[in-house]
């Protein structure tokens, strides 16, 4: 069984993160949130290290439940920064509140989120690691438009990064087992 060349073999949790979830299509809100969090907080720093904070962060940020989220406070903040299951940035940790917040101003997220690739996953056909892109026109908008609605740590690359997990396209390599499968 082939996968993607960026899944590293020795990691069982990333493993799983690639057969399972990654590139499946998403229109669970919760679950939007959730990945557009960890995407973020993922900037500058290795996925595998996100993965494995993913259950700190669920359990800090109340299941991702984007409206108690939004209801945290500065206390709330301070209470984060202090906790070892999560990336303690303040900036990070600020925008999850914030993006929280922003995330319950949209009439349906996952709709507004979806349009970037007009409704359906947009389906790549890369042979190797090198051919995919950072960031894409689809990204890039989707970023620009998010910054324009308040949404922070949301660059055209963190854009792209949740695009992939979330199944707006799909992005295994076409000698990958899950390429088909998503």
């Amino acid at each position: 069984m082939r996968r993607c060349a960026w899944v590293p073999a020795a990691d069982p949790e990333y493993v799983a993160y690639h057969d399972e979830e990654w590139g499946v299509p998403s229109r669970d809100e919760r679950h939007l949130f959730e990945m557009l969090t960890l995407e973020g907080a993922q900037a500058g720093l290795s996925w595998s290290t996100i993965l494995r904070k993913r259950n700190g962060y669920r359990k800090a940020f109340a299941n991702f439940d984007a409206a108690k989220v939004a209801r945290f406070t500065s206390k709330d903040v301070e209470r984060l920064l202090a906790d070892p299951g999560i990336v303690r940035n303040r900036l990070k940790v600020e925008s999850a509140v914030n993006n929280a917040q922003r995330i319950l101003e949209l009439d349906s997220p996952s709709d507004y989120l979806w349009s970037f690739v007009d409704g359906e996953p947009k389906v790549n056909r890369f042979r190797k690691l090198s051919d995919i892109p950072a960031e894409t026109t689809e990204s890039k908008a989707m970023s620009k438009d998010l910054k324009k609605r308040g949404f922070r740590f949301v660059g055209p690359t963190v854009c792209y990064a949740f695009m992939q997990a979330c199944g707006l396209v799909n992005d295994h390599t076409v000698d990958c087992f899950r390429y088909s499968e998503v």
